[in-house]
């Protein structure tokens, strides 16, 4: 189990590269102490090929490498988008609340407006109100008037009657005597 753990720590992605650089590496050494030439070419063309399988494995993991930076890089670029969206959301949220908070102030002074709006109603209007008042004092100054005159009767009144009463007093007392 040791063993196999290590492999797959060492050999990365599980290609194999660790074992076709092993086998690269024995095929040199049997390349260098081959003593015929067919042998020497066979090892060199199997050489290449490991080689060449080396190399096309490390290029797509480069790419493969390369295609995960770029999505790193586009998540990020998503993530800063979505970011600054909820911030855009929160900023509208605020502003919305502020707008429901004038709106509440501006339906209550509406209510209150109509209420006051019902109380005018019941009053008459300035107009009427002063015509009113100029038919009252009219009218005042016309009682006051007969009320002079009903208080200057009376006085007459009066006197003639205190007179009335001194001359039946006189005419008591000339009688008596």
């Amino acid at each position: 189990d040791e063993v196999i753990r290590k492999r797959l720590l060492i050999d990365g992605d599980g290609a194999g590269d660790d074992r076709r650089i092993n086998l690269l590496v024995k095929s040199f050494i049997k390349w260098c102490n081959s003593g015929s030439q067919e042998e020497g070419y066979s090892q060199y063309q199997r050489m290449l090929s490991t080689l060449s399988q080396c190399e096309f494995s490390m290029g797509k993991t480069l790419l493969v490498y390369d295609m995960n930076l770029r999505e790193m890089e586009n998540y990020e670029k998503i993530y800063k988008d979505i970011e600054n969206s909820i911030a855009a959301a929160h900023e509208k949220i605020s502003e919305c609340k502020k707008q429901i908070l004038q709106a509440k102030r501006i339906r209550k002074n509406r209510q209150e407006y109509d209420a006051l709006a019902k109380v005018i109603q019941h009053h008459p209007d300035r107009h009427e109100t002063l015509k009113q008042l100029e038919a009252l004092g009219k009218e005042l100054q016309h009682l006051s008037h007969i009320k002079e005159n009903v208080e200057d009767k009376l006085e007459l009144r009066r006197k003639q009657f205190h007179v009335l009463l001194s001359t039946i007093h006189e005419l008591q007392q000339t009688l008596e005597s």
